[in-house]
């Protein structure tokens, strides 16, 4: 995908405060790949630089809010951490502004773990969460196995990775991934009128509570994010990944009898 393609996937508008940014590729259910996820920092960069937007308000389409990293960028990839290095992942772990999420259709992968780094977060009754990084050979990202057990316990999040089965919007409700569950209909003016909500307020003293809420994690968040990149990294050219990502490119199930 060139940086054009990219560009138009990652649809970027700021209103009253508030930049929307849209996760915008239905033909791929909003797989996201290198390019993209350069885009999606680029914008969240600027936003927290930029003193005229106060909240960022990160969305995707109607029936897909995202599908997680595009294997097809992930299958053939030649290990070197300059080349797996993701500019999202500091941009959103490290955005000092309050950033409101709204999903509607399935939340897979990454898909889900952005959302842990979201202050609030709503989601359609069809929203559909997975974390499948286990099923894929893979181990989880973006810091998540540390603000997932934080959030939920070590036996929710053990359930939710160690397992990799889809779990409904209610589901991700109880857990406290997201704040409130609605019809589908009412999502984007329910997450827009909460990001509204927050650019109004005082910025400087809400900025100062999401750094002081964020700061009992970080060291520990720091670790992981270093210790994920480079395990992920391992497990992409493991024969486990290597079967998982053929099994899904050939839609029969992999078998990991012969991979260790």
């Amino acid at each position: 995908m060139t940086t054009d393609e990219s560009a138009k996937c990652i649809v970027v508008d700021s209103q009253e405060g508030v930049l929307r940014i849209q996760i915008s590729r239905p033909e791929k259910k909003n797989a996201l790949t290198f390019a993209m996820y350069q885009e999606l920092a680029n914008a969240l960069v600027r936003a927290d630089q930029d003193d005229l937007v106060r909240v960022a308000l990160l969305t995707g389409t109607e029936e897909c809010f995202c599908a997680g990293n595009d294997l097809g960028d992930f299958k053939n990839i030649s290990l070197g951490k300059e080349r797996l290095r993701n500019p999202f992942v500091p941009a959103i772990s490290g955005f000092r502004k309050p950033i409101v999420a709204a999903v509607s259709g399935v939340a897979i992968g990454i898909g889900t773990t952005m959302l842990l780094h979201c202050d609030l977060v709503y989601a359609a009754v069809n929203a559909r969460f997975q974390l499948p990084f286990v099923n894929l050979g893979l181990c989880p990202e973006l810091g998540s196995t540390v603000l997932l057990p934080l959030l939920v316990g070590h036996q929710r999040a053990a359930e939710l990775f160690l397992l990799g089965e889809p779990f409904s919007a209610e589901k991700a409700r109880e857990a406290g991934i997201v704040n409130a569950v609605c019809p589908q209909g009412e999502l984007m003016n329910l997450a827009l009128e909460t990001a509204r909500k927050l650019a109004a307020q005082p910025p400087a003293a809400v900025f100062l509570t999401k750094a002081l809420m964020k700061r009992g994690r970080e060291a520990a968040l720091k670790t992981a994010l270093e210790e994920e990149f480079y395990h992920f990294g391992q497990r992409l050219i493991s024969p486990e990944a290597k079967e998982a990502f053929q099994a899904f490119a050939e839609r029969r199930k992999p078998d990991f009898s012969r991979t260790t």
